[in-house]
């Protein structure tokens, strides 16, 4: 349904695609934020909640910022990995005692304060949209760019928390992807046990796991 409650169906092009949202180009039909639109790439369908909307040139029409609502399934998962395949680069021989453990990520609104050490006084609360021992994924429609480094603060039960982290990932107009590089492995497993015991309470549905 477009923003004068008709239904529409336009073609459109999608850009800085997640497995959190993307950037649609092209459409001709006005949308508002908090629109719901269902996206269908081949016979892949889900749907979007729109974040942001820009009445851009006419070449490229209308755009808008989606982000996928909670459960539903990746519709250009595909696509994605295709272009992991082109850029990957080669794969390293890791060291016999590099930390070969990775951790369920899940989706979990767990407050944090980011700062960016070359600012002075500049921070953002926030809360992540999901979260594991190693890193997080918040929303934000000024991601920054890829290896910003940044100081992230979070609390493990009362305990105040500070470590190093990094911007590994940039989606324009949806969110960044945040690497804890500051925790040693104990912080990290307390840390993945607080996360996983408040998404088993009430109210905090568990969804699909990726791997951070």
């Amino acid at each position: 349904m477009g923003a004068d409650g008709h239904a529409f169906l336009n073609h459109a092009q999608a850009r800085n695609i997640s497995h959190h949202g993307a950037k649609l180009s092209g459409l001709e039909t006005q949308l508002k934020p908090g629109d719901v639109i269902a996206v269908q790439v081949g016979d892949k369908k889900a749907r979007c909640k729109v974040i942001w909307v820009v009445d851009a040139l006419q070449t490229q029409k209308i755009e808008v910022g989606v982000n996928l609502i909670e459960g539903q399934p990746c519709p250009w998962e595909k696509e994605m990995q295709q272009s992991e395949q082109v850029v990957e680069p080669p794969p390293a021989i890791a060291p016999a005692n590099q930390n070969k453990r990775k951790f369920p990520r899940l989706r979990v609104p767990f407050p944090l304060e980011m700062r960016d050490p070359d600012g002075v006084g500049s921070h953002m609360r926030t809360k992540s949209a999901d979260i594991s021992g190693r890193g997080c994924y918040v929303e934000t429609m000024l991601p920054l760019p890829v290896g910003k480094v940044l100081s992230v603060t979070l609390w493990l039960d009362a305990q105040r928390v500070n470590t190093s982290a990094i911007v590994r990932s940039c989606d324009g107009g949806v969110g960044m992807g945040i690497e804890f590089t500051g925790l040693d492995d104990e912080t990290q497993e307390r840390l993945q046990q607080q996360i996983e015991t408040m998404a088993a309470e009430p109210g905090i549905p568990e969804n699909a796991r990726g791997v951070s």
